[in-house]
């Protein structure tokens, strides 16, 4: 295998127009202070973008995410490169994918001499601040000015805010433009937040990934909850935002993170844990109610920042900018979207690595012969659904499909996912797609040299944050 440099590299897996293509555009919309255009960036916190309306949820209103879809351009094939937090907000934040940021593990550090959004948009004039969760360190690397209002601890049993801070950073520099994230910490567990009387659990539709309990139904209708309060909480923002008279200078972003804390969305590379919901609304420069197909990940958000900035492009970076798709002038934008999955500290060593087209996907499990354990979901339980997967497995091992392939994964999973968007059949073995697969793997494995990326290497057990002893919900051999 021919060995890859970055900038080839970079080229094939997919380019955008620079800012120069978009000086035929009117210079006066969209922008703010010194014709610089303000970034308001919304976060959620393991959110399955498929409960949105806007991405076809028939579970849970969410008017106010629905209204940024109906104003701005809606993302279909929106992907984290890792499904868990830590990982991919240090990609957000950097542009780089996480084996080159250094936090490929969830709560690792970023290396010491990594930039980030700080350090970028502040030589262009920006004042660069963050709300609510923060979730990456070290702090020199992630310089944010510290907004007060949300709640930083995801796993708090409460989610209040206030929104005198960010009214705050948005107005205080009239001259200046600002670039602020506002992070929230839902829907994550515990499912504390909202009214789950709302969603009657019978009512509820389920993924066809998940095994139909009681206790399931129980669990989601209470993370359902959660993502209506989002959604009032995301309104809020937009609210704050407009009411200060900065609509038509501000390029807003909602972005959902990774997916749900159920079986085979977050901690996998299943398409329910790194397919995403992002949005956005450029007023008088994206196309109200448009939506596009482009392939992009978390790390390009930061050159394309840069770029809508008018700073230079960052050779350095991983990410590229799709500010050409933004105004349409570009349809189409990455080939392929990767993923990589480090499991430690959140259960034993499970290394997964990933390519997906719009076309194709493909899974490299490298310890495909250990099974798969997360703690969070199987040792925790908070909700006690995953001892009710077991125990319905156990009464008819025909309904035990979604556990087992939680569970027990084979080396390789290929998935057409234009036909099965679920990634419920594996095609790795037909005979009619060895070239795909082939071809899919050849070009994952020369991403993960590009990297650096030693594989397995990467996931192995450390001092740091020790996974949860086995001692309960063990399920049966699969």
């Amino acid at each position: 295998m021919h060995a890859v440099n970055r900038r080839d590299f970079l080229k094939a897996a997919g380019a955008g127009l620079g800012l120069a293509a978009l000086a035929r555009l009117a210079p006066a919309a969209g922008t703010g202070a010194n014709g610089k255009p303000n970034f308001l960036i919304i976060m959620a916190d393991d959110l399955a973008s498929y409960e949105l309306g806007c991405y076809g949820g028939k579970n849970v209103a969410t008017p106010h995410i629905d209204r940024l879809a109906a104003e701005g351009l809606r993302f279909t094939h929106a992907f984290a490169s890792e499904a868990m937090c830590v990982p991919i907000r240090s990609s957000l934040y950097t542009g780089l994918y996480p084996a080159r940021h250094g936090a490929c593990r969830n709560h690792a550090a970023s290396k010491p001499d990594t930039r980030s959004v700080p350090h970028y948009l502040r030589p262009l004039g920006y004042r660069v601040g963050l709300a609510g969760k923060v979730h990456v360190r070290p702090k020199e690397v992630y310089p944010f000015d510290a907004v007060p209002g949300f709640e930083p601890n995801c796993t708090a049993p409460t989610a209040n805010y206030t929104l005198d801070g960010i009214r705050d950073f948005m107005t205080r520099g009239p001259g200046q433009p600002f670039c602020l994230f506002v992070c929230s910490t839902l829907p994550h567990a515990p499912w504390t937040v909202g009214d789950a009387s709302k969603f009657p659990p019978e009512k509820l539709l389920l993924p066809p990934i998940w095994m139909d309990t009681p206790k399931t139904r129980q669990a989601f209708a209470k993370y359902c909850a959660e993502v209506a309060a989002l959604d009032t909480q995301v309104g809020d923002v937009v609210r704050t935002m407009e009411e200060a008279g900065l609509k038509d200078k501000t390029v807003l972003i909602f972005l959902g993170e990774q997916g749900s804390q159920f079986p085979s969305a977050k901690w996998t590379l299943f398409a329910p844990g790194v397919r995403s919901a992002a949005i956005v609304r450029w007023p008088g420069r994206t196309k109200a109610g448009a939506t596009t197909d482009a392939i992009v990940q978390y790390e390009d958000i930061l050159p394309t920042l840069i770029d809508l900035a008018g700073g230079p492009a960052e050779k350095g970076l991983d990410g590229l900018s799709f500010a050409a798709v933004l105004t349409g002038a570009k349809a189409d934008f990455r080939e392929f979207a990767f993923g990589i999955h480090n499991n430690w500290p959140e259960g034993r060593p499970y290394p997964i690595r990933s390519i997906r087209s719009n076309k194709y996907k493909l899974i490299l499990n490298l310890m495909p012969d250990s099974d798969y354990h997360e703690k969070h979901i199987m040792d925790i339980d908070r909700e006690d659904y995953w001892k009710s997967w077991i125990e319905a497995a156990a009464q008819d091992p025909r309904a035990a499909g979604p556990l087992r392939r939680f569970l027990k994964r084979p080396a390789v999973q290929l998935y057409d996912v234009e036909k099965d968007p679920w990634e419920l059949e594996n095609l790795a073995d037909r005979p009619d797609l060895a070239a795909v697969r082939r071809d899919l793997e050849d070009r994952l494995r020369a991403w993960m040299q590009q990297q650096g990326d030693p594989g397995a290497a990467l996931d192995v057990e450390t001092a740091e944050r020790p996974a949860a002893k086995k001692k309960q919900n063990k399920a049966p051999a699969a």
